[in-house]
């Protein structure tokens, strides 16, 4: 989850990323909703690294990258491990049983940045990052496998100054499988009849009216949106080589720096753009 300024004049803006690198037990060891082709896992970790090195190196945030850990395949998708917006840190508890000791090096990395945290402490709640849409004006929760209502209470609870809405998901893994923030006011959509229906969900539960950016893929949704000062708007989005239809229309964003990433292998396993970072903008110094 981006941990962008709060507001929607601040959307976008960030300072610190964190990041995990790849264990090996990915390849055979990751959830998946699917069966499918092994990972290639000298490729996925190119790929990952070509993706930090974007954060680091062309947009220049200061990115904490932790270790990877065997005994936790999946710890690479960092995002269902924290909820981050402004000051303060949701650590989650995360829908799959396997995937719930990821959140204590989250935990230690978001107090080195002198975070609030919050810990969901509840058994009875699930909520992973991915679910969670944070719009600069308001979240959306998707219930879906992995969250469900009590862990949408609690990210009320902790995120007082917004409003929560939650929308069902019933064919993906998470709510941003098919959608994103593309822009300050812009939501990314995919196409398929399940996120059409998530995003009028959303439209019904909103007193905002958001412009929307339709993409043919649904797994192309997934973008993640940046507002750096010295760049302007800037977007990480799917490469055209993987998605060429969807790369198009990414291209009318005539106002954007637009940064195509590749995600080919990490996609095996349920993996988008936004489940490898946790973006945090500290507006004190550390």
């Amino acid at each position: 989850m981006a941990g962008l300024g709060g507001g929607p004049a601040a959307f976008g803006r960030c300072t610190h990323a964190v990041v995990r690198a790849l264990p090996e037990s990915l390849c055979r060891q990751a959830l998946r909703s699917a069966a499918g082709p092994e990972v290639d896992f000298a490729r996925a970790e190119r790929e990952h690294q070509l993706y930090v090195g974007v954060l680091r190196g062309k947009l220049g945030l200061q990115v904490l990258e932790l270790p990877a850990d065997e005994s936790l395949p999946d710890c690479v998708f960092v995002e269902d491990a924290a909820v981050v917006c402004e000051e303060t840190a949701l650590l989650t508890r995360p829908g799959a049983p396997s995937r719930r000791k990821e959140v204590e090096a989250m935990k230690r990395v978001l107090e080195s940045l002198n975070l609030n945290i919050v810990e969901m402490v509840d058994e009875n709640a699930t909520l992973d990052g991915g679910d969670v849409l944070f719009t600069g004006r308001e979240f959306f929760v998707g219930l879906s496998r992995r969250t469900n209502q009590r862990g949408a209470e609690i990210l009320a609870d902790t995120f007082k100054d917004y409003a929560v809405s939650t929308v069902p998901v019933h064919d993906s893994l998470h709510l941003k499988s098919f959608c994103s923030m593309a822009g300050p006011n812009l939501i990314a959509i995919g196409s398929s009849e399940a996120a059409q229906k998530a995003l009028k969900t959303m439209q019904q539960m909103s007193d905002h009216r958001y412009d929307k950016l339709t993409v043919p893929d649904d797994a192309a949704a997934n973008c993640i949106y940046l507002n750096i000062p010295s760049k302007g708007h800037v977007l990480l989005h799917r490469a055209p080589e993987e998605y060429p239809e969807s790369a198009k229309v990414f291209e009318k964003l005539k106002d954007h720096m637009l940064i195509p990433i590749a995600n080919t292998e990490l996609e095996k396993v349920d993996g988008a753009l936004t489940c490898c970072s946790v973006l945090i903008n500290k507006n004190s110094e550390l």
